[in-house]
């Protein structure tokens, strides 16, 4: 279960990928100017706000298939341009009738492994000049990713939370851009590329505030019906991120976060 007030604590640098990303998407997409645009994983909707304001007559869609998160994107709802619906991004599909101009993703698709199979079905629903944009976190190889997976693999809490350790289901850019280059007939211009964000954060435990919004959420559903064991679990990880993550002396907290970016147009 997602908690969207937790998730939303960061708002200002969650957002900051999405305005990245949306900056190397060409401007003129199919069906101009009344586009339509699958915003897959919207989470809680204000994300999706940028790509109304950049495509002001489009309409756009927010799939997501979290019931919290699709009750707080209704607040950003606005009749015949923005709407949100439920779907499961492992299964869903372009509805062909729908000729989506744009599939857009921000920070969904490593909830999903094999997502990558399913770009042939996404490219292959797209019209010429078409496109696929999308950015994952690729931060699994950092500390406040190791340290969860290794306690969630110990003695003391391997038998009740091991299925919920963070799973490394993304690509790198190369990776991405070799799968998406040959889809479609005359195949896709491919743009990857990654990039770290050095955010400075503030107030006590922040790296643990931060990925309670996110990477921590399948095990505190988990450990949700026993308070007193997941007290205890958060205290440990705390304890293990404040060593990785040290306070400066400016007061704020130095946490990376790798994101990698991919934008594919049909040609």
């Amino acid at each position: 279960m997602w908690d969207p007030q937790q998730y939303l604590r960061h708002s200002g640098p969650r957002l900051r990928p999405v305005l990245d990303l949306l900056a190397h998407v060409p401007g003129r997409l199919p069906g101009h100017p009344r586009v339509r645009i699958a915003d897959l994983g919207c989470g809680p909707g204000g994300p999706s706000a940028p790509l109304a304001e950049r495509w002001p007559e489009a309409h756009i869609t927010g799939y997501d298939n979290s019931p919290e998160m699709l009750r707080e994107a209704e607040a950003h709802a606005r009749p015949g341009r923005l709407d949100f619906a439920h779907a499961d991004l492992a299964r869903w599909r372009p509805d062909p009738a729908e000729s989506f101009g744009l599939l857009f993703s921000n920070a969904a698709f490593h909830w999903v492994p094999g997502h990558q199979h399913a770009f042939p079905d996404w490219i292959a629903a797209l019209p010429s000049g078409g496109t696929l944009a999308f950015q994952v976190p690729g931060n699994f190889s950092a500390p406040s990713h190791t340290l969860l997976a290794e306690l969630c693999g110990s003695a003391r809490w391997g038998g009740r939370i091991a299925a919920a350790a963070p799973v490394d289901a993304v690509l790198t850019p190369a990776e991405y851009a070799e799968i998406l280059a040959p889809l479609g007939p005359d195949g896709c211009d491919v743009d990857a590329w990654e990039t770290t964000y050095l955010h400075r954060l503030t107030g006590p435990d922040p790296v643990l505030e931060w990925v309670k919004g996110t990477t921590l959420r399948p095990v505190l559903a988990r450990l949700g019906d026993d308070p007193a064991a997941r007290d205890d679990f958060l205290a440990e990880y705390a304890e293990a991120l404040r060593a990785a993550y040290p306070r400066g002396a400016d007061g704020t907290t130095a946490f990376p976060f790798r994101r990698v970016f991919v934008v594919a147009v049909k040609r």
